[in-house]
């Protein structure tokens, strides 16, 4: 049995590994059972339900992504504070930001409830895709608070140095969210409707686990209690996990205008399309996210206990981690190309053919993404929320944003697919600049 790792323990490669795996993991789980759904609606619900999905998910996931910037920053906050010596007031910390997770997550379930036809209309649906997305949606938003409070345990577990537990916890929903997709959409033929139950029932029971651990008696660093009263630490977490925060909604936003641009230049082909590249991106993205998520615990620990060489070591170690990670996943997403965009869309050969063209185009991001999600990480497991949400906001709003808008008038289609590649390199060279500059600053 391997020993336990500890947030204060001096790391090799093998033991940062060892303890960030679990995360990684965690997060390509999380991506693989979204990927389930989108199989069973595309091959038994049909296109047009499966390009609604892939149309209104943005909306959705900016309507939840404050677990996120709950999860990241108040992390940063209670680790920072278990570093300086208050295991008692980090605990307060963290009951707070779940507490408020919880609550943000109903408001914006309401209001999402309200506003998502609009919005659908709005961004260009219409008729079968109008209703489609709708109805997919409102369910979704009926477990939204759950979601919310997903995202954000999915930091605290590491935190409280049980990221394996974590992991077993999104196993679970993930694997009830696998057999729920087989049952209600491969089985009982409930299409949209089943795979959006599916959805909710899981996130909803992988919380319920989550709560009643931490509000128990458990091992772990941390547990559920009386929260902290005040403004200042819990603002001081949201501007901390601001980029996170940041991130998902602009990454939200930017797929919603990828989905404008794909209807402009190739019709429901282009968003499903496009759709496919989403769900292996959000695979190979989980690895990256599951590694900052694992690893920023450990660099807010060592920051508040004034361990200026291990942060260091940590910065160096990540840096190399992160380049094996990248390279390993260009060769794989251009090796996976074909055999993919067969498995999800092989029933149409005009869609199957523009698939594989932009796989084979976008694969290049891999090689670029990692670096940029590892410096905003970084600078905000140092508790520096402004410059990580610089970083975030340039690379996954404005870059993008430009791209995307700029690149189809020249290349037509392809532009889009290229547009990923041109912004992810421009936020690795503003992330060199920061971590640079900022050296001296925060001694690592």
């Amino acid at each position: 049995m391997s020993q336990k790792i500890n947030l204060s323990d001096t790391f090799s490669y093998g033991k940062l590994l060892r303890f960030t795996l679990p995360s990684m993991v965690m997060m390509v789980f999380t991506s693989i059972y979204s990927v389930v759904d989108g199989f069973f609606i595309s091959n038994f619900a049909g296109e047009t339900p499966f390009a609604a999905v892939n149309f209104i998910m943005p909306f959705l996931m900016i309507l939840g992504t404050a677990g996120f910037m709950f999860g990241t920053g108040g992390s940063a906050l209670i680790a920072k504070t278990m570093g300086e010596g208050d295991r008692e007031l980090a605990n307060k910390y963290f009951s707070m930001f779940v507490y408020a997770a919880l609550v943000i997550g109903g408001i914006c379930a309401v209001l999402g409830f309200i506003f998502i036809r609009p919005m659908a209309v709005l961004l260009g649906a219409e008729g079968q895709l109008l209703e489609y997305s709708v109805l997919y949606g409102r369910i979704i938003l009926l477990a939204l608070p759950a979601f919310t409070l997903q995202m954000a345990f999915q930091s605290f577990f590491v935190t409280a140095e049980k990221p394996t537990l974590g992991l077993a916890v999104n196993v679970l929903a993930g694997v009830l969210n696998m057999i729920l997709d087989f049952l209600l959409v491969g089985v009982i033929p409930l299409g949209l409707v089943g795979a959006a139950v599916a959805t909710g029932v899981s996130q909803v029971v992988g919380v319920a686990v989550s709560l009643v651990y931490f509000a128990s008696r458990n091992t772990s660093l941390l547990r559920l209690g009386k929260p902290y009263f005040g403004s200042r630490p819990f603002f001081k977490g949201c501007i901390n996990g601001s980029s996170e925060f940041m991130s998902n909604i602009a990454m939200s936003v930017v797929g919603m205008l990828y989905n404008v641009q794909l209807l402009k230049y190739a019709g429901e082909y282009g968003v499903s399309a496009y759709g496919v590249l989403m769900y292996v991106s959000m695979i190979f993205n989980g690895i990256f996210i599951g590694y900052v998520v694992g690893y920023a615990p450990i660099v807010s620990y060592h920051y508040g206990a004034g361990n200026h060489k291990e942060l260091r070591s940590l910065r160096r170690k990540s840096t190399v981690l992160i380049l094996i990670f990248s390279v390993a996943m260009f060769a794989l997403s251009e090796a996976l190309a074909s055999p993919l965009s067969q498995l999800f869309v092989g029933y149409n050969d005009a869609l199957l053919e523009m698939t594989k063209r932009g796989f084979v185009i976008y694969s290049f991001a891999f090689l670029f993404m990692g670096f940029a999600i590892f410096a905003s990480s970084f600078f905000t497991a140092l508790n520096d929320g402004l410059t990580s949400a610089v970083i975030s906001f340039l690379r996954t709003l404005v870059f993008q944003v430009a791209a995307v808008m700029l690149m189809p008038l020249i290349w037509d289609i392809d532009g889009i697919w290229l547009s990923i590649v041109v912004a992810e390199v421009s936020a690795v060279l503003v992330s060199v600049a920061f971590l640079v500059g900022l050296r001296r600053k925060y001694h690592y």
